[in-house]
């Protein structure tokens, strides 16, 4: 999913972006993140070490936000019913994520951060921890290396490695 997904932003911005900023972009949407803007960085023949800082940064720059801010912005959301479903559905699925990052604590976390898999990543963990009460200063170092680990996995695999 996230190469189709990728594939089609590459298409849709190719010649009317530069490749950097598509990737950047890319790697700020939920769902893509680092996986689909390397995925988006090789397509467009980016080099790999830049592609790879433009990815994270772009990875993690929404994360404190989700950490600081994700409650307050259900708080209002919940206002509107188009809103409450789709929180419902996030609740939900922290809810059964719920049990592997408490068992493990800072581990179970960073693994969920760092394996590139679908409905696993910064966005998510981000959004696990701040709804699971995890504190800021304990939450973002651990989804940080979550997504630099992810990005060495991905890097590793879109570059030809794998």
């Amino acid at each position: 999913m996230a190469e189709t997904l990728a594939t089609f932003l590459v298409e849709l911005f190719k010649d009317k972006i530069p490749a950097e900023l598509t990737i950047f972009v890319v790697s700020l949407m939920p769902i893509l993140e680092l996986r689909g803007g390397m995925i988006a960085a090789r397509l467009l023949e980016v080099d790999f070490l830049k592609a790879f800082m433009i990815c994270f940064v772009g990875n993690m720059l929404p994360i404190p936000f989700i950490l600081l801010f994700i409650q307050k912005i259900f708080e209002l959301l919940r206002n509107f019913k188009f809103f409450e479903r789709i929180i419902v559905k996030l609740e939900a699925k922290t809810e059964r994520n719920k049990e592997k990052v408490l068992r493990y604590k800072s581990w179970g976390l960073l693994i969920f951060v760092a394996i590139p898999l679908p409905g696993t990543g910064g966005w998510t963990g981000a959004l696990m921890a701040a709804l699971l009460g995890v504190e800021f200063k304990r939450s973002l170092p651990i989804i940080t290396l979550g997504v630099f680990i992810a990005g060495v996995i991905m890097s590793l695999i879109t570059y030809g490695i794998f």
